[in-house]
């Protein structure tokens, strides 16, 4: 699901680059109030996994990629603040080391997948959880996966619209919504089973191993 760089135009992944760094700076204001020596290990241990996870990736149309994210583990274990910031590390990673996504891409895909997808995670385990735990758990984590799928799908389908050269041909992504809307959706609709299939283990395995979790 990464966006590769090169793809997106400079009106887009400035902004989103700003947007970043504000809210990097939001969720590390307090990081040591989500933190402590019991915490920190385990943040550690489950982000290697996510960034392991996204490491297995399936091409897509268009350049983009699909892959378990493991945002929602984070943010149900840890908080969002610190699954943001812990993401956003694994996204970095993943782009200097392995060129999966990018650099200038950084700031949309952390803001996409990162806060985004942890935020519609942490507000459907909220919304579910007086109903059923399990559910809950289970449907944050898919629809973590949907919030990044749609929200790099519609950024992707908006750059022939924001960069073009005279003759009206796309100066960077050349495909509109019609294409990468189904092209991220529809494959990300069988991931996100599988996401939730292991968000719903691992949380499984911390509340039977007494962790300290988030309150709801």
């Amino acid at each position: 699901m990464h966006v590769p760089d090169g793809f997106l135009s400079p009106q887009t992944w400035i902004p989103a680059w700003g947007l970043a760094i504000g809210a990097w700076a939001w969720a590390a204001r307090d990081l040591r109030r989500h933190l402590d020596e019991a915490t920190v290990p385990r943040l550690a241990m489950l982000t290697a996994l996510a960034y392991g996870l996204g490491l297995v990736m399936v091409p897509l149309p268009g350049g983009s990629s699909g892959h378990v994210l493991g945002v929602a583990l984070l943010t149900l274990l840890f908080g969002l603040k610190p699954a943001f910031l812990a993401y956003s590390g694994v996204l970095l990673l993943q782009a200097l080391l392995f060129g999966a996504g990018g650099i200038t891409t950084l700031g949309i895909n952390a803001l996409a997948l990162g806060l985004a997808g942890g935020a519609v995670a942490l507000l459907l385990f909220r919304l579910l959880r007086p109903i059923h735990e399990g559910t809950a758990v289970a449907l944050a984590a898919w629809g973590s996966v949907m919030t990044g799928a749609l929200l790099l799908a519609l950024v992707l389908g908006a750059q022939p619209l924001l960069a073009s050269q005279a003759d009206g041909s796309p100066l960077f992504f050349p495909f509109g919504w019609s294409i990468t809307l189904p092209a991220l959706l529809i494959p990300h609709l069988f991931i996100g089973p599988g996401e939730a299939a292991l968000t719903l283990l691992v949380w499984r395995h911390a509340r039977q191993r007494g962790w300290r979790l988030p309150s709801p």
